[in-house]
């Protein structure tokens, strides 16, 4: 008998931590590790910070999202030893043949001087609630979105945010009362992607009158004087504000010997091997560097993917699988607000530079999200139906699904 043990239930570890289930024999042991009981859906939080959706709605028990046969432990995960394939968790300790280690990224506004007197956040439901109550309190003046620091989970979120802030202004017939701008330390709008994404962006940025500010690296923000506070000394004054905040790896990462200086764990890019025997990360808490020698944004679409390369890997050391690669492919929606989006797609793993679209925008691209949304958090007719649909839209993508 084997035992695998998945550290996280978000995307990547359910993803994992099923597609194991399918393949291992029904003696071997799957494990999965969470501190938290219910897996949030975070793409669907930009739709909450308008007003969109319901915070009871964005999140589901992730014993739901298992398949039978899986064990999951409610617990906080203190210790990691990749050696000895060991780990220890608040609620004891726990031993196995292989460990994913796809523990995510967590937020750290402490960070970051005045942001959590200043800003809100749509990386919680808290955060994004705040936010939407407070827009429905705005009359007008400087609304902002702010990157604080990088990297960041999601790097068309803050994008999103500002184009979806636009068209609830619109709706209420506010807008032209209303200045937006953007500002972050990018040199571009997801300038992993390329250039050619990174104008796509700008140009649907500008066609909103929304203002773009590459480059401004934020120091902190000053809660008394309503301002935003940027490393060249410079400042911006602000009515509404919502940031990301800063991102770090778990404690348990950053002290496992696994981790980079940054405290991100390095693996190989296509088999997600940290170098250790047996012991795999995938998703937020990876750095994965690219042939550019950029890193792979941190992003739910590349946890997914890695999940099931993984899986297939530790299965086939097992003697049931086969020595899968991950490819780099990546995409992405980007909401604009009534009903539409545009769509990215590409390869991230393309030499010498990462190669992607984005798809003007349509009201089909934000069917699709929607379609995701549902997959992730519905029943499961709804699931069964969803994942139809986005087998149907890959194939017409000349994709290859991974649901």
């Amino acid at each position: 008998m084997k035992t695998v043990l998945v550290l996280g239930g978000g995307v990547g570890g359910v993803v994992t931590a099923n597609a194991l289930r399918r393949t291992l024999d029904r003696a071997d042991r799957v494990v999965v590790v969470d501190r938290q009981p219910d897996q949030l859906f975070a793409p669907s939080l930009l739709w909450l910070m308008v007003g969109r959706r319901q915070p009871a709605r964005l999140a589901r028990p992730i014993a739901e999202l298992l398949n039978p046969g899986i064990e999951f432990v409610r617990a906080t995960v203190r210790e990691i030893d990749p050696d000895q394939r060991r780990v220890v968790t608040e609620a004891g300790e726990l031993g196995g043949d292989a460990i994913v280690v796809a523990l995510g990224a967590q937020l750290a506004p402490e960070a970051s001087p005045g942001y959590a007197e200043t800003a809100h956040d749509f990386f919680t439901v808290p955060g994004a609630s705040s936010f939407r109550d407070a827009l429905g309190r705005f009359g007008g003046g400087r609304v902002a979105v702010t990157v604080t620091s990088l990297p960041f989970k999601c790097p068309a979120a803050p994008y999103e945010a500002a184009f979806l802030i636009d068209a609830a202004l619109r709706e209420r017939g506010i807008r032209e009362r209303t200045e937006i701008d953007v500002y972050t330390p990018e040199p571009a709008p997801m300038p992993v992607a390329g250039p050619a994404l990174g104008r796509a962006v700008v140009a649907l940025l500008e066609q909103r009158g929304i203002r773009y500010h590459p480059d401004r690296p934020v120091q902190g923000y000053d809660p008394e004087r309503h301002r935003i506070l940027f490393a060249d000394g410079t400042s911006a004054e602000v009515d509404l504000l919502a940031a990301t905040p800063p991102h770090r790896a778990p404690d348990a990462v950053r002290e496992s010997g696994l981790a980079n200086a940054a405290g991100w764990i390095p693996v190989d890019r296509e088999t997600l091997e940290t170098g250790r025997e047996d012991v795999f990360a995938i998703g937020d808490v990876t750095a994965v560097q690219l042939v550019n020698g950029k890193l792979l944004p941190k992003a739910g679409v590349f946890a997914h993917g890695e999940a099931l390369v993984v899986a297939e890997r530790i299965a086939a050391r097992f003697g049931r699988g086969r020595e899968a690669r991950f490819d780099g492919l990546g995409y992405c929606w980007v909401e604009l607000g009534a009903g539409r989006a545009a769509f990215a797609v590409g390869q991230f793993f393309a030499q010498p530079d990462p190669r992607l679209t984005l798809r003007r925008p349509r009201r089909i691209w934000h069917l699709g999200k929607v379609l995701f949304e549902r997959y992730w958090l519905g029943s499961r007719l709804e699931r069964r139906l969803a994942g139809l649909g986005l087998q149907l839209g890959a194939r017409a993508l000349g994709l290859s699904s991974r649901l």
